[in-house]
């Protein structure tokens, strides 16, 4: 018989974070269009754009409130089939208070993706240059940090060990590359990184 335990925490990274996934992924749907969430502004000790024109108030807004009905949907489903709390955790007692974690994780990536932005332009990389594991990981450290903290019944057990951090780095890096090839297929993204 196959031992299939070793998949357990994979379901509950990826269950945790699908909503955050969705959220990166949607923010590319308006094209860029809006303002920039820097307003054209530049960083005074730097003189570079503090985040720069990709970075719109469009997509922070469509990733965010785009990914929330899919934490909630995720918040109902878990809490209509308890069998499977074993496997992945709860959004909270009911829908209505998992909405504070269902904004976490639609806001939280777009926040982590505008943080790896500000680093990349005090870095001297412009809009689009590839910066590998900046380009990926700040996206999901965000929300997930601040879930261990604000959020430590839901969070700590699926992130405070080995297996469920090698398994957010794969997800992570696997479906970062897959939905921006796509997204650069599609023409929603300038480059495919």
């Amino acid at each position: 018989m196959v031992d299939y335990a070793w998949l357990v925490p994979g379901a509950a990274v990826l269950w945790t974070l699908t909503s955050s996934f969705i959220a990166n992924s949607s923010a590319t749907l308006p094209g860029g269009r809006g303002p920039p969430m820097d307003l054209g502004r530049t960083w005074p000790w730097d003189g570079r754009r503090v985040l720069g024109a990709s970075k719109t108030w469009s997509g922070f807004l469509f990733g965010t409130f785009f990914a929330l009905p899919f934490a909630l949907l995720q918040a109902y489903l878990i809490l209509a089939y308890p069998q499977y709390q074993s496997i992945v955790p709860t959004f909270g007692p009911s829908v209505l208070a998992a909405v504070p974690l269902g904004v976490l994780l639609g806001m939280g990536p777009m926040a982590g993706d505008a943080l790896g932005s500000f680093i990349k332009r005090r870095l001297g990389l412009g809009s689009g240059a590839r910066a590998v594991l900046l380009d990926q990981l700040p996206f999901v450290l965000v929300p997930v940090g601040i879930g261990l903290v604000a959020f430590p019944a839901t969070f700590v057990p699926v992130f405070g060990n080995w297996e469920g951090i090698l398994w957010l780095v794969f997800f992570t890096l696997a479906f970062h590359v897959g939905f921006n090839w796509v997204g650069y297929q599609l023409g929603l993204k300038k480059v495919p990184w």
